[in-house]
């Protein structure tokens, strides 16, 4: 997944808006396409517990909920009584409602967002409160007044009366859009993402979210989008994480560097003959400083701390051709031409700011 170049992210709002509102009309086909839907789901949570090594809870959450959401509308397209159609349209709630606490928390770790220890308790108990308020059909009237089964095409689906608290999940949904929009903008104004790219990624998620859920809405489509938007959301959300990790990871490797001392190869490890900088470039290095983006950043951190080029490949899991990308970008922002010079220029930046600069 490295390639998951700025993969983002994942949203939400969608998530499950539409999980089980009256569908008319939906043909035979759908059924296979839910299925389809709901392996992939389960292949992907499988591909989730492998490669996702830290905070997996949430990301073992978000792929479940997915893979239950699509294995709900399959079981529905197949039901064949009105009893167990309601189970079916339980099970996706199920994972309709679990869905959006997922997808928040991992937003929020992954945005390096601080939050209280008890929020995602009371997450998942608001949560558990909307699934058995969903659940109540068949049981209660207080979510949908009236319930009836019919066979269309071969597929079964329910037609709904909505009851008195069915509003109650679209406040649900749209609070978690709120939150979740909260947090991107955050992240961004903060510059706790690794680029701009990432809060764009974000952005557009959440946007092709809501408009296929309100589409779906306003237009006769007999077919459950979102099952299939799910995947992609899910998609995003995971390349992000391991875009980040892989950054934090050469983060960690540069400390290490820096704690041990240690040499390393490339021009870094070639003794400097340091050719004093005009006032203007060092003016141009601190700007430059300024505007690197955090991928940059952890870049410039490795070089000098004298990180080789194999350790920083090897560390990010990118090609060659990609690390040169961003020392372009690097070299260009702070004025320099190369590794070399840039350890040449950040010496004398670091002893006219006082620092060490053998750091």
């Amino acid at each position: 997944m490295a390639k998951s170049k700025h993969v983002l992210f994942a949203l939400f709002l969608a998530l499950g808006l539409s999980a089980c509102h009256r569908v008319d009309d939906k043909a035979a086909s759908h059924s296979l396409i839910y299925g389809a839907a709901a392996v992939i789901s389960l292949v992907l949570l499988a591909v989730c517990c492998v490669i996702v090594r830290r905070k997996r809870g949430w990301f073992v959450l978000l792929f479940s909920s997915v893979a239950v959401v699509n294995i709900g509308y399959t079981l529905l397209s197949f039901s064949t009584s009105l009893a167990v159609a309601l189970n079916a349209n339980r099970i996706a709630y199920l994972g309709s409602v679990f869905l959006p606490p997922a997808m928040l928390m991992i937003l929020l770790n992954v945005t390096i967002i601080p939050y209280r220890k008890p929020l995602p308790q009371a997450l998942l108990f608001l949560s558990l409160i909307m699934f058995l308020i969903a659940a109540s059909p068949g049981i209660s009237d207080i979510y949908y007044r009236e319930v009836s089964f019919l066979v269309v095409n071969g597929v079964g689906t329910l037609v709904k009366d909505y009851g008195p608290l069915h509003p109650l999940y679209l406040i649900y949904l749209l609070g978690y859009f709120a939150a979740m929009s909260a947090v991107i903008i955050r992240a961004a104004v903060k510059k706790t993402l690794d680029s701009a790219a990432h809060a764009a990624v974000l952005v557009i998620a959440v946007g092709v979210n809501i408009g296929v859920w309100f589409i779906e809405q306003i237009s006769p489509i007999d077919f459950e989008m979102l099952s299939v938007s799910y995947i992609i959301s899910e998609l995003f959300l995971l390349g992000v994480h391991l875009v980040m990790a892989e950054n934090q990871r050469l983060r960690n490797l540069v400390k290490q560097a820096q704690t041990v001392g240690r040499p390393s190869d490339d021009a870094a490890a070639v003794p400097l003959t340091v050719t004093p900088a005009e006032p203007a470039q060092l003016e141009m290095f601190a700007e430059g400083l300024t505007r690197l983006t955090p991928a940059e950043h952890a870049i410039y951190e490795a070089h000098i701390a004298r990180i080789t080029t194999s350790e920083i490949l090897t560390t990010l899991n990118i090609k060659e051709n990609t690390l040169k990308y961003h020392n372009k970008n690097l070299y260009c922002k702070l004025g320099v031409s190369s590794r070399k010079e840039l350890l040449e220029i950040y010496k004398q930046f670091c002893r006219l700011h006082t620092a060490d600069p053998n750091k």
